[in-house]
């Protein structure tokens, strides 16, 4: 009997050992805050950290983490992998975003170095202003661009314009062209592209702007780089206000518009590169989308009669306030386009790993609908035949679509488009490419924010599909 009462406690020791063994296994893994949040443990929030500062340095790097997390963990860790993110983006070496200051007071001035490889010797000032009390969720943000004018006497103008716009509560950040002649003189080209990117994500880790709030607006010059970059960001947007502008929609695809708020407005006189035309053109093409899709495309589109390239501006950004983005549409079309030669690598919550184009000369088309735990994914290519030309602009094509057959993207699923307990379905062209259950991992969360350094994007999980 002693013997047998021996091993009895000599077995109760060892589960006792084997309960605290599991105990401090999973505590490496998560540990628990003051306030009872999950969060990273040290170890991991490095490794998160290391990731998120090679990505932004542009340094090629892979996550390895294979790390599961339950579902009722999900937000604690975004939390987590949100201040892991804020982390990396405060400790880059770079000029800042200066604070905003109030209307009526003294101003400040910013200055952003565009990168010497994509605009030599581009030096940027912008003013920063703010309007009103900051909301709850922070200010909405606006993005104003100036015309192509002297760039001192229209940046002075869209300083007044912005701080005089009946839009309060907001930000607004203001832009003078670095380089007043030619080419340079764009608001879309690459070197504008990595500026607008800097904005937004050092606007989203500063917590006093609503990341739903985010709008491009401009005039001229800076309503073709507003129109061009509202079909090119739609993701971020929650809505766009080109004006006395109008560009042939080659360049902006309004399939891209599907769920913001998009103005264009322009004198039904303004015939100087055709602007009207392209007005006229715009609104008859995102008209027709809406009646097939009526809940998605918004838009107030005028041609303000008598008016040439001279209108009233005050409209817009009112008209343009009463919109929120919808990070986590149920639908969504993207024409990848390149802009001056780049191309994006994800729009909503989708990311490609290896596009389907078979030349430069096509672009790749990706529409989603998502219901019931279903992704119904349909992939072609479009090749564009110009069909008429107007003062030697292409200004009207054909379109010419063939279904995808090659390619590689990735699905960012979270919880509030999916119940994550239960299978996921993949259909690519009417073919199914997935159906199962989908573990949230770390790694999704961590490839997302990285992908859309977006606080509503930071996705629990993934699925990869071939497109075939």
């Amino acid at each position: 009997m002693a013997v047998v009462e021996y091993f009895r406690r000599k077995i109760q020791e060892m589960k006792r050992i084997y309960t605290l063994s599991v105990m401090l296994l999973f505590a490496s893994l998560f540990t628990v805050g003051n306030a009872g949040a999950c969060e990273l443990s040290k170890r991991k929030a490095k490794k998160v950290k290391e990731y998120f500062s090679c990505a932004l340095q542009g340094e090629s790097a892979v996550y390895d983490g294979n790390a599961t997390m339950d579902i009722k963990d999900i937000e604690k860790l975004r939390t987590a992998v949100w201040e892991c993110w804020r982390t990396a983006v405060n400790g880059v070496n770079e000029e800042k975003l200066i604070a905003p200051h109030a209307v009526g007071e003294p101003r400040d001035t910013g200055y952003w170095h565009l990168p010497e490889n994509l605009e030599p010797q581009a030096l940027m000032p912008y003013y920063f202003i703010r309007k009103g009390d900051k909301p709850t969720e922070g200010y909405p943000l606006y993005l104003y661009m100036h015309g192509s004018g002297d760039k001192e006497r229209e940046w002075e103008t869209g300083y007044r314009l912005c701080a005089g716009f009946e839009d309060s509560p907001s930000a607004h950040f203001v832009p003078q062209i670095p380089n007043g002649y030619g080419e340079l003189y764009r608001w879309a080209i690459q070197s504008k592209q990595w500026a607008w990117e800097k904005l937004m994500r050092l606007a989203f880790v500063d917590g006093n702007f609503d990341a739903n709030r985010v709008y491009f607006f401009g005039i001229s010059e800076g309503g073709y780089g507003s129109q061009r970059l509202a079909s090119f960001y739609a993701d971020y947007l929650a809505g766009a206000g080109p004006m006395a502008g109008g560009e042939p929609l080659k360049n902006a695809p309004m399939e891209n518009l599907a769920n913001i708020a998009f103005s264009l407005r322009t004198g039904e006189r303004d015939y100087g590169f055709a602007r009207n035309y392209m007005t006229y053109t715009a609104a008859m093409t995102i008209d027709s989308m809406r009646k097939v899709h009526p809940d998605h495309y918004k838009f107030f589109i005028e041609l303000m009669p008598g008016m040439g390239h001279g209108i009233d501006y005050s409209p817009t950004t009112p008209w343009l306030r009463k919109f929120e983005r919808n990070p986590h549409p149920t639908y969504f079309y993207w024409e990848d386009y390149d802009m001056y030669g780049r191309h994006r690598t994800g729009f909503y919550n989708l990311r490609v790993n290896e596009t389907s184009r078979e030349n430069d000369e096509q672009r790749s088309c990706y529409e989603v609908q998502i219901a019931d735990n279903v992704i119904t994914l349909t992939v072609k290519n479009v090749e564009y035949t110009t069909v008429e030309t107007i003062y030697g602009i292409p200004m009207t094509f054909s379109k010419r679509y063939t279904p995808a057959t090659k390619g590689n993207v990735t699905l960012f699923l979270n919880e509030e488009l999916f119940d994550l307990s239960k299978p996921v379905k993949v259909i690519v062209n009417g073919k199914e490419a997935f159906n199962g259950v989908v573990k949230p991992t770390l790694k999704a969360m961590v490839e997302s924010c990285a992908e859309y350094f977006d606080p509503e994007r930071l996705f629990p999980a993934s699925v990869d599909v071939v497109i075939e």
